[in-house]
């Protein structure tokens, strides 16, 4: 039975936070662009945007970005990934990238977002922002604006829902039985 850790209103809340956090690390919107990491991502980011220009009264770029072939699991999977549209409506180059994404776990899908940013440019930073940490992270990253800390079992999921694709808004704790241990990376 899934769990519910987060509401609608939670998530607004956290969202408004974040966004606070990064006008305030930047000192306004000037060299900002926001990349959304395929699928819950991107939806995140552009609330993110959202919430930017109802603060501070400019719009921020907001971008999506792909990483289904930057993995470095493609060898292992079974199933063939499944390639989304990368489109990034900012030059890359010299300016501050804040990676977004929903749910953030081993570093994994982090890691191959820096590599697909990086074959667009060379950004002057690139910051990440996320829903959820829930911890397990493989690799040295870590995230410069957090939502919420979730630790977790690595035989759990957070799934992350939203009104974008369809759902209610909100976060869920799932028991994962079987083979799913690459989910919500």
């Amino acid at each position: 039975m899934p769990k519910e850790l987060l509401n609608k209103q939670d998530i607004d809340r956290i969202l408004a936070r974040i966004a606070h956090e990064i006008l305030e690390r930047n000192k306004g919107v000037g060299n900002l662009c926001l990349v959304g990491i395929q699928r819950g991502g991107v939806h995140i980011a552009k609330r993110l945007a959202k919430k930017i220009k109802e603060i501070e009264g400019k719009d921020v770029p907001v971008g999506s970005l792909d990483i289904a072939l930057y993995r470095d699991d493609l060898s292992i999977r079974k199933e063939q990934p499944v390639v989304r549209r990368t489109r990034v409506l900012c030059e890359v180059t010299d300016i501050i990238i804040i990676l977004v994404d929903d749910v953030f776990f081993t570093g994994r899908s982090i890691r191959a977002a820096m590599d697909a940013l990086m074959d667009l440019g060379r950004p002057a930073a690139i910051q990440l922002a996320v829903l959820i940490d829930r911890g397990h992270r493989e690799l040295p990253i870590k995230a410069d604006y957090v939502g919420k800390n979730i630790p977790t079992a690595l035989n759990e999921n957070v799934e992350v829902q939203l009104e974008e694709e369809g759902l209610e808004d909100k976060v869920v704790l799932n028991l994962v039985t079987g083979d799913s241990s690459t989910s919500s990376e």
